[in-house]
């Protein structure tokens, strides 16, 4: 098959390239970051076309597909990994900047490289979408705001797919982990090691292999078979109780008088 993979150059897309790789799929592995591209090719033995690209240029994604190599062209699989989490603040006092970052890569990114690849599996009567979405998209917790918010979209997206793709061979899934322990938080917290690190203190929480290994099963089941999502998480995580704020005089916050 040829595989195509955003955001390959760390984390669950490094790893689910390398995972395709090792059963000797093609790979096309897109990524900002032209170094780690050039370094994760040199490491890979199957053919690799690495594409520098950032998925958030609409007209630049839409080039960069038409102008595929005739040896890549016929997209079997798009992963769409790109995303990312930036802050843990309340809404209130988010930087708008950020949320705007992460609607920009995880909805728009999507919808751009999913739409560029879609028509070709169509004609072609068979393709899979493996599109990373999240736990965040299913089960709240404070600060995960938009970025909850984008995850919520793609899962809602991922099922609308199969809706309209309905009859055409190609197939869709949503695949969701829970904490797992990449360079996610790293990002997040923008740098803060110190903080990034705390999030996994005396966890055993999923690595990037483990989603890899999620979505190549996914996509290694008969062809009559639709994996249509999958929730993971690390056996140390759970969907928690419902939270409570008890206030001092019972009341969730001030009431506003009103004439």
């Amino acid at each position: 098959m040829i595989v195509l993979v955003t955001g390959a150059t760390s984390g669950f897309g490094e790893a689910i390239a390398r995972r395709f790789a090792a059963e000797g799929h093609s790979l096309i592995l897109v990524g900002r970051r032209v170094d780690r591209l050039r370094q994760l090719k040199d490491e890979i033995e199957t053919p690799v076309y690495d594409l520098p690209l950032d998925v958030r240029e609409r007209d630049t994604v839409a080039e960069a597909i038409a102008d595929l190599p005739p040896d890549f062209k016929d997209v079997d699989v798009l992963v769409n990994n790109a995303g990312l989490a930036l802050g843990l603040e309340p809404s209130w006092a988010t930087d708008l900047d950020d949320w705007e970052t992460m609607v920009d890569t995880n909805v728009k990114g999507v919808l751009y490289m999913t739409r560029a690849i879609l028509p070709g599996m169509v004609e072609r009567g068979c393709g899979h979408v493996i599109n990373i979405g999240s736990t965040a998209g299913n089960w709240p917790y404070p600060g995960g705001n938009v970025y909850g918010g984008t995850k919520a979209f793609l899962k809602q997206f991922s099922l609308n797919l199969r809706a309209d793709l309905l009859g055409t061979g190609v197939r869709v899934t949503n695949l969701e982990p829970g904490l797992a322990e990449t360079e996610f938080s790293l990002v997040r917290y923008k740098g803060d090691a110190g903080r990034a690190s705390d999030v996994y203190k005396n966890i055993e929480p999923l690595v990037a292999t483990d989603i890899a290994e999620a979505a190549f099963w996914a996509t290694s089941q008969p062809a009559h078979v639709n994996i249509t999502r999958i929730e993971m998480m690390c056996t140390a995580q759970a969907n928690g109780p419902l939270a409570l704020h008890r206030g001092a005089d019972g009341h969730a916050g001030r009431r506003r008088s009103g004439k």
